[in-house]
């Protein structure tokens, strides 16, 4: 009783046993005279006695130490097996669980690498069950890209994992049969507001001080639109010029660098450092700033003091689309023949994936080969990643539907370009289809377009469609984005359209 807790708590068996030790031999010398001659001294019975007692003593501490370090250890494994058991796959409602995509007690694990392949947000992995669907959106993604581009369309088509596809064959069956564009509520009847764990939207990684900046006209805040072409770009340049001043639109289609660069170029953002967008932007007073040419640079165009937006087509449908308005129409393209096009323009290949990601050069080599799916996970992880930070992301075939979070984010009123057919340099070949006004929503949007499996033969549609399969995987990520915010109240949307 004469050792104190410290002794006890730190396991110092030696400090007790040499406590205890003294303590006997003293009260022995005290208890009776020690009997000293010239010979070797030789042990008495008491003697004996003690030295017995004190080694029983210290074995005895120091199995109930030992014991009890064991115990330690059992309850900090089966604690720490607890918490990381991995809860039940994700299911969407109504739709196929995406067959062998994604299995119970991998997704954990699946997290981790993820996160530290692509350099995700922090926090994503501990968003899984708590806070949003993001993390599993991720994880089929991310599988989805690791499989050869035609096993990917593949699965895709099967069990349309993000369940956009679904409502994009009812809202064109319901729009044509109401001969227009559908309420709010006709939509969420489609597509109604998922549950928290089933959301890609959720955790929110977008800034809303930024959107809100921007709205309050904030000096030096601008909209920083990343125009993929042939995808809607040219509607939303309208929509900002009818809605800002006419002095703060670049004189360019939206696009301030042309004027920058002395005419040469537009639309090349990734070339100007942030400090020369942000001093350039203020010092003219522009509010939008267009880059179509270049990717976005995700190491630092975030830094920027923007609201961020974007929009996506149908990859394919974009694809040809380009291939009709430059070569067809005759705009700066001589080439007709849509094969010989399409071996030419390797950039177009997975160009939304490249744009969002910004991989370094040499990227097209990785976009097929089973030896290349490290690389193709890792720029599908940074390119989703990066959209989920944009304020906007709109889908052009559902552009009529665009209204509420272009008023609610942006701050614009003046939504009229949203169901108006724009074209730049359209006075070269201008196309009498009947479709300038889109009454239809995204029924107009497809009467418009070319339907590449009419256009193209079965060859080609099968090797342009392989050519852009990651972009078919970032699109329909794109899309769910848009639907999830049109119809969720807590981001915004669920408003009249």
């Amino acid at each position: 009783g004469q050792y104190n807790e410290a002794d006890l708590a730190s396991g110092s068996v030696y400090v007790i046993y040499r406590h205890l030790t003294s303590s006997l031999n003293h009260k022995m010398r005290n208890g009776r005279r020690i009997k000293r001659s010239g010979h070797r001294p030789t042990l008495s019975s008491a003697s004996r006695n003690s030295t017995v007692l004190e080694t029983v003593f210290l074995i005895g501490l120091v199995i109930a130490v030992f014991i009890a370090f064991w115990l330690y250890q059992l309850v900090s494994i089966l604690m720490s097996s607890s918490v990381n058991e991995p809860g039940p796959a994700i299911s969407l409602p109504d739709v196929p669980s995406p067959g062998g995509l994604l299995q119970q007690g991998q997704q954990v694990a699946k997290s981790q690498a993820v996160i530290s392949a692509g350099g995700l947000r922090g926090g994503v992995a501990s968003s899984l069950s708590n806070n949003g669907g993001f993390q599993h959106y991720l994880d089929i993604a991310l599988e989805l890209a690791s499989l050869e581009p035609s096993e990917a369309l593949a699965t895709m088509e099967k069990n349309d994992p993000f369940q956009t596809n679904h409502f994009d064959t009812l809202l064109l069956e319901k729009e044509n049969s109401l001969k227009r564009i559908l309420t709010i509520e006709e939509v969420k009847e489609i597509f109604p507001c998922p549950t928290m764990e089933e959301r890609i939207t959720l955790p929110d990684a977008r800034v809303e001080q930024k959107a809100k900046d921007f709205r309050d006209g904030k000096r030096g805040t601008f909209l920083f639109f990343q125009h993929l072409r042939k995808a809607g770009g040219t509607n939303f340049c309208s929509l900002a010029e009818k809605n800002l001043p006419k002095a703060a639109q670049p004189h360019y289609y939206c696009m301030p660098d042309m004027g920058w660069s002395g005419n040469k170029d537009a639309g090349y953002l990734h070339s100007w450092s942030n400090e020369e967008i942000i001093t350039r932007m203020a010092k003219q007073g522009f509010r939008i700033a267009g880059n179509e040419w270049e990717n976005f640079d995700v190491s630092r165009h975030f830094d920027l003091p923007a609201v961020f937006a974007t929009s996506f087509r149908k990859p394919l449908d974009r694809a040809l689309s380009q291939f009709r308005f430059e070569c067809i129409e005759d705009r700066g393209c001589k080439i007709k023949d849509v094969h010989k096009w399409w071996d030419k323009r390797g950039d177009l290949w997975n160009v939304y994936t490249k744009t969002f990601a910004d991989p370094p050069v040499g990227a097209l080599s990785h976009f097929k080969g089973s030896d290349h799916s490290k690389q193709r996970r890792e720029m599908m992880a940074t390119a989703i990643d990066t959209l989920s930070k944009f304020h906007i992301v709109l889908s052009m075939e559902w552009l009529a539907y665009a209204a509420p979070q272009v008023k609610s984010i942006l701050g614009f009123n003046d939504v009229s370009a949203l169901t108006t057919r724009v074209r730049p340099h359209i006075t070269q070949a201008k196309r009498d289809d009947g479709q300038e006004h889109n009454n239809l929503g995204s029924a107009s949007i497809k009467k418009a377009s070319w339907d590449p499996k009419e256009y193209l033969d079965a060859a080609q549609y099968k090797k342009m469609s392989e050519d852009l399969a990651l972009d078919e995987i970032l699109t329909e990520v794109a899309r769910r984005m848009f639907l999830e915010r049109l119809v969720c109240e807590d981001l915004g949307g669920g408003v009249p359209i």
